[in-house]
């Protein structure tokens, strides 16, 4: 059997016409098997004809904004039916070739051992942006958020390994939701998002649970863009989600005491 792999992307108030382009570059792919267009959006599109092999393509209008982690489940759940190897889950606004999937499949199936991969990801000026993190405290997540733009500046360079060498192979245990290749195998085990989140610390959550039993991986051998928007520090109800969500996620994992976090990023650190 050749393997496969599943793709989803979130979609909320984007046309999709201009994510077209990037979808008939995936479906030149013949390993992707089915793209899922997961819509929140509060009206329902039209698969554009300026789209080749709909067959391929899967588009679920929701009739309401479920949220990141809730809406990409619609399609883990459609991948786990189907025993896909693989899944990309990847955000409207990020930009790769088709190639790309391949050889991060190839990668996985040489390296069982990796549970989820990252690319090197830049901005639309070429600039690295810094995914591949530590797991965060609420420093880093909250009260970083409200202060002067000068404080913290040597932690967040530590939470952010930003003294690392990204041009080899990182295992981290916090790689960013817009770009996550995962194995299948270990959403099985893990779960999927969990849908307590609305919003922003899904990524964090299922990668930390994947790095549990597996490696997750930045992977500079592949590069893609992204045109990261930064809601939250442009809307006042994104922040409140934001911070909502974040106090969630800390409610989970532990705020001071987090035994697990100090271990794992002691670790992460080291190996460096």
């Amino acid at each position: 059997m050749k393997l496969k792999t599943n793709i989803s992307i979130v979609l909320y108030k984007t046309s999709l016409e201009e994510i077209v382009p990037q979808l008939n570059e995936f479906l030149t792919n013949p390993q992707v098997s089915r793209v899922f267009l997961i819509d929140n959006s509060p009206n329902k599109q039209q698969l554009p004809d300026s789209l080749s092999n709909k067959h391929r393509v899967r588009y679920f209008f929701t009739g309401k904004n479920l949220g990141y982690g809730v809406a990409h489940n619609v399609a883990l759940s459609e991948s786990i039916k189907r025993d896909v190897a693989y899944h990309l889950v990847i955000n409207p606004d990020v930009k790769c070739k088709a190639s790309d999937i391949s050889t991060l499949m190839n990668l996985m199936e040489e390296r069982k051992e990796i549970g989820l991969v990252m690319p090197k990801v830049i901005d639309r000026e070429g600039n690295m942006q810094f995914l591949a993190k530590l797991l965060p405290t609420p420093i880093d997540l909250i009260v970083r958020r409200f202060t002067p733009k000068g404080w913290f500046q040597r932690r967040k360079k530590r939470f952010e390994l930003q003294r690392a060498n990204f041009s080899k192979e990182i295992d981290v245990p916090y790689l960013s939701g817009c770009f996550m290749f995962l194995r299948m195998e270990a959403i099985k085990r893990v779960g999927m998002f969990d849908e307590r989140y609305f919003l922003y610390p899904e990524d964090i959550d299922l990668t930390r649970r994947i790095h549990q039993f597996y490696k997750t991986i930045y992977f500079p051998l592949v590069t893609v863009n992204h045109l990261h928007q930064r809601a939250s520090y442009k809307s006042l109800r994104l922040l409140f989600i934001h911070i909502w969500n974040m106090i969630k996620y800390f409610n989970k994992w532990g705020w001071i005491f987090d035994k697990e976090r100090t271990i794992v990023n002691q670790r992460t650190l080291k190996d460096l």
